[in-house]
């Protein structure tokens, strides 16, 4: 569904964003990818890497409604990625948090709106669910607009769905190159933040992956969460550092001990498919939806009352050598 086809992504200079251009250049005919960001040093130097003749960059921010629009004009798929991610950082400026993850996304709302773009996905973070931070609230503010828009678009053929998973390895910000950063630097032991601390991960490729597949099954209103795998961070931390002390420092502001992808509260509107959940929307839509079987054929069994899917008792486990394994495919996929 991307040949020949115009598509953009906010926050395209980011981690996910240069995958994701990696991805379709080698497996699809684009007629343009349009990195919109508002950094001009790193579009400058993606552009050096990704030249392709289907590449444009724009300079802009998801603050700036007109300029969204503009950017939008005959584009067919978004994938919104801009955001301010750090919990600490959010905390400490919660407006500047809220500017861009909050009234941004409904600026890229309005703007897809506005030029009928036919399909967006938004990229959530397992923060939004119970939130415990601003991040993590200003997230989930932002799925409820991207479900909610389904039922602002009149005449349109046009879909807004979310995608929400874990902690990317190896992403830029993450705490394996920070890890990495400070053996490389000498140090002598290891920050963690608590012993038992869990964390889902996935890699960029399969966050990729999955958001390319939830394109081809959306109906519009979905949050798409994937199984993944969860892991101590004192486990990570062993698994690249096998003989480097660990020092507990504490709880960071807004952090959780572990995280959730699909809260006990929303239990009655989850569904289960082979490789993924679906947290149905808890409003009505002007046309019904059958959310159990999806745009591909796959079907969906609604999950018992009072099921959670947390970091701490999830059943998918990642092995010391199954992350330097993914670590390393990451690696060999950026070449």
């Amino acid at each position: 569904m991307l040949n020949g086809k115009n598509i953009l992504i906010t926050g395209g200079t980011g981690s996910f964003g240069k995958q994701f251009v990696r991805t379709i250049l080698k497996n699809y005919k684009p007629n343009k990818i349009i990195i919109y960001s508002r950094d001009e040093l790193k579009q400058f130097e993606m552009a050096q890497k990704f030249n392709h003749e289907c590449m444009r960059y724009f300079i802009g921010d998801v603050r700036d409604l007109p300029r969204l629009q503009k950017a939008m004009n005959g584009v067919d798929i978004v994938v919104h990625a801009a955001a301010l991610k750090h919990v600490p950082i959010a905390e400490y400026n919660p407006m500047e948090c809220i500017k861009t993850n909050v009234m941004g996304a409904q600026n890229v709302i309005d703007a897809c709106i506005a030029n009928n773009v036919s399909h967006t996905i938004a990229l959530s973070t397992d923060k939004a669910a119970s939130p415990a931070n601003l991040y993590g609230a200003s997230k989930l503010v932002s799925d409820k607009l991207f479900v909610a828009a389904n039922n602002l678009t009149g005449t349109h053929e046009i879909k807004f769905s979310v995608v929400r998973y874990g902690n990317v390895l190896g992403s830029r910000g993450s705490v394996i190159p920070f890890f990495k950063k400070m053996i490389a630097e000498g140090a002598t032991s290891l920050p963690i933040t608590d012993p038992n601390m869990t964390r889902f991960w996935i890699t960029l490729q399969e966050g990729v992956k999955f958001v390319l597949k939830n394109f081809k099954r959306m109906q519009g209103g979905e949050i798409f969460v994937p199984k993944i795998a969860s892991m101590k961070i004192s486990e990570l931390a062993k698994a690249i550092a096998p003989d480097m002390q660990q020092n507990i420092i504490g709880i960071r502001p807004g952090e959780k001990l572990h995280e959730l992808m699909c809260p006990v509260d929303d239990s009655h509107i989850t569904l289960e498919f082979h490789d993924h959940f679906v947290i149905k929307p808890s409003i009505t839509f002007s046309t019904p939806i059958n959310f159990s079987v999806n745009n591909i054929g796959e079907q969906g069994k609604s999950v018992e009352a009072g099921f959670e899917y947390n970091s701490k008792h999830n059943t998918m486990w990642l092995s010391h050598e199954d992350l330097l394994k993914k670590l390393q495919d990451t690696k060999n996929e950026e070449k």
